[in-house]
């Protein structure tokens, strides 16, 4: 029964009670049920409107004990004790009432508490369960294996393909006790559109028998409920998790745990495929010469020590706080949540640095991405400085943009020539004192496009500047020096496509930092 009609009924047994009352006699007091849908109020769940009800059980007792005495022309002694006797009643049946309704509530808060927190230990169980392991057939067949628990389904399917669908290896856990199967056929017509429309819209996807699509597919797996989401690591498309309901809802929330799972999901993947890369990579290396191979036995560690051990646990480090900040393991007092706030920001900070060590240490294996695309740099500057504004604000600097040349493109590696913006805009923060301003502005010059980076900073000293976008880096310290990997990396990301990074300092004081790449004609694919 819902509130409102509960709300209804307590205010109609007042009426009737009411009535009766008054067409009573005055030594008949009636006025005794009113406790009724004051008891009844409980159900609501609203001590709000329990008050009222008391108020108007009062009123009502009042008014009919006035109009009987004034009926008899007469107020009896005994009427008028039992009135008193039956507003005393009302009292105390409607604070017990209250008191019910809190400790209802208390109990109901703090089983939502326990009910998260054993949700949040399965999710991070299952997380434990697919980092155990750095290769892929396994990754795959622990994500399918431990999806069900975490997210509280019957049943799973990891479909791994490519964005155009042209290939499958299918995963299927089709129920508990039952081992994980694989199979390289296609999945049906119905399955196959339902991921169709995964793909296109890169978000996860509630299936439900409203329409015929998913009717078709809710039948092909024989269930009543279905969420289909894509697993992909920033531009690496991997594949599709599936998760199935034999009988009922999922358990709310599920988005956030269901994100904080296919992100782990995705990073493992992303690692054993690295992996995958590196081995083949040190078996080219030991073929040719003994030297390259310790070389590459060196890059593999530096990498897996990166991946494994800090990319990793920093995103689930980052996924927790993300939780303390949300309330998820309750209130936190506002000193609390700005040290939390803090610690987030400097974990992001690491995570980016973990991402520009691990491009630089691909670099330096020789393994350079020929994949390219077009790249609207107005974009990606904004979406650099969103990425980056805790930074810039918790600082307090003031971050403009500005979009010289319209509809200015370039065929670049999205991913890296992000990495590169990234740590061009980040060296900006570092070395521009509080209170500065920086702005990014995007132009063309001729043939070719540029983004340039200035700040209000300390600049860079002549005899750095020679220096400045190399690997290793000596000369006096400057304040927010760090590891002076970013400016190689930037370097080491416009010679792979074909342009150049250069320095120059601004007049009034600060740097200005120009990073050009040969322009995409427009119309020409």
């Amino acid at each position: 029964m819902s509130s409102r009609w509960i709300r209804f009924g307590c205010w109609g047994l007042v009426a009737a009670v009411f009535g009766l009352d008054l067409a009573t006699p005055q030594l008949f007091v009636v006025a005794i049920l009113l406790n009724a849908p004051i008891a009844l109020s409980n159900l609501a769940f609203d001590r709000r409107f329990t008050q009222v009800l008391i108020v108007g059980a009062l009123l009502a007792n009042a008014v009919a004990g006035y109009a009987n005495g004034a009926s008899d022309r007469h107020w009896d002694a005994i009427a008028i004790g039992d009135r008193l006797i039956a507003a005393l009643s009302f009292l105390l049946v409607g604070l017990l009432s209250i008191a019910t309704q809190r400790s209802a509530q208390r109990a109901g808060v703090l089983a939502a508490r326990a009910a998260r927190e054993a949700r949040q230990r399965r999710l991070r169980g299952a997380i434990d369960a697919i980092r155990a392991s750095s290769n892929a057939e396994l990754i795959a067949r622990a994500i399918v294996r431990e999806a069900p628990t975490a997210m509280g389904a019957d049943a799973a399917w990891l479909f791994l393909t490519d964005p155009g669908l042209a290939s499958f290896v299918t995963y299927a856990l089709r129920g508990a006790g039952e081992d994980v199967t694989a199979s390289n056929k296609r999945p049906e017509g119905a399955i196959v559109s339902l991921l169709e429309r995964v793909v296109r819209d890169r978000r996860s996807l509630l299936v439900s028998g409203a329409d015929p699509v998913g009717r078709l597919f809710l039948d092909r797996f024989k269930a009543e409920r279905a969420i289909a989401t894509a697993i992909e690591d920033r531009s690496t498309f991997y594949g599709i998790l599936v998760l199935v309901r034999a009988r009922g809802e999922f358990d709310q929330p599920l988005d956030e745990e269901l994100r904080s799972f296919v992100q782990q999901s995705a990073i493992a993947l992303a690692q054993a495929a690295l992996f995958g890369m590196l081995a083949e990579r040190n078996d080219q290396l030991a073929a040719a010469n003994v030297a390259l191979v310790e070389r590459g036995d060196v890059i593999r560690d530096i990498v897996y020590a990166l991946s494994h051990d800090l990319r990793t646990p920093l995103s689930a480090a980052s996924m927790t706080m993300r939780q303390a900040i949300d309330g998820a393991y309750g209130p936190l007092p506002e000193p609390y949540l700005e040290i939390v706030r803090r610690t987030l920001a400097a974990n992001d900070e690491l995570q980016r640095l973990a991402e520009t060590l691990l491009l630089v240490s691909r670099y330096e294996s020789g393994d350079r991405s020929r994949h390219r695309e077009r790249v609207s740099l107005a974009r990606l500057a904004t979406e650099v400085i969103e990425e980056l504004a805790p930074l810039w604000k918790g600082k307090g600097l003031y971050v403009t943009t500005q979009e010289r040349t319209a509809h200015l493109e370039v065929e670049a590696d999205s991913s890296e020539l992000r990495r590169a913006v990234v740590n061009l805009i980040a060296n900006a923060v570092a070395f521009t004192p509080p209170g500065g301003s920086i702005e990014v502005a995007t132009e063309a010059r001729g043939e070719l496009a540029e983004v340039v980076v200035s700040d209000s900073g300390h600049g860079v000293p002549a005899t750095e500047r020679e220096r400045l976008f190399a690997r290793v880096r000596t000369g006096a310290a400057r304040p927010g020096a760090g590891s002076g990997l970013g400016l190689y990396l930037v370097r080491r990301v416009a010679e792979n496509h074909a342009g150049t990074v250069a320095y120059e300092p601004r007049a009034g004081g600060g740097s200005v930092f120009r990073l050009q790449l040969p322009r995409a004609l427009r119309g020409v694919t």
